[in-house]
């Protein structure tokens, strides 16, 4: 599949089973996600990756950040079910820093970028994924675990794999024209 048939016609896999990207297909993933657009060459990410018994490990963790905020039982059983979503789970974290420069919205739209690019690189290689976000990104619990400092923060989770289920349908193309306009 070529770069551009890639992009115009993405979905995400939700249901991924394995086997996870492993070897080069998973540096392929890291060097996409390298490449991203990077204002003063400052690489504001950092990519924790999540597997086999990391998956248990964050499940503990989110069941504790479940616990801690005094959700209810349907809650804490999601939570501590996610992670076995799919094989692998990248947490992505932009890692900000103060430059005179480069400002931290910037820096956070750096590692948003590297997401989407680790994305296409799975799919690229016959994996797929689904970036998931949600209320655990800014749980300081959860962020303490990423060992996040105060001023970064979690862009979300790259859930990857095996998609279970070959799409079937064609990607309708959406009309650009509600969403741009000269100036």
């Amino acid at each position: 599949m070529d770069a551009l048939e890639l992009l115009v016609n993405r979905r995400s896999a939700s249901r991924l089973s394995e086997p996870a990207p492993a070897g080069e297909a998973l540096e392929n993933i890291l060097r996409a996600g390298m490449r991203a657009p990077d204002h003063g060459t400052l690489q504001p990410w950092r990519f924790i990756i999540v597997e086999q018994e990391g998956r248990d490990r964050l499940s503990k963790l989110l069941e504790k950040a479940a616990r801690e905020k005094q959700l209810d039982d349907k809650a804490i059983d999601k939570a501590t079910q996610s992670p076995f979503r799919a094989p692998m789970i990248i947490t992505v974290v932009a890692h900000c820093q103060e430059h005179h420069k480069v400002p931290r919205w910037e820096q956070i739209a750096s590692a948003s970028c590297a997401v989407m690019a680790m994305q296409m690189a799975a799919a690229a290689q016959g994996f797929n994924g689904i970036w998931r976000s949600g209320p655990w990104t800014d749980d300081e619990t959860v962020r303490d675990a990423f060992g996040c400092r105060e001023q970064d923060a979690i862009v979300g989770f790259l859930y990857l794999g095996t998609p279970q289920l070959k799409s079937s349908t064609t990607v309708v193309h959406p009309d650009t024209t509600p969403f741009v306009s000269y100036f």
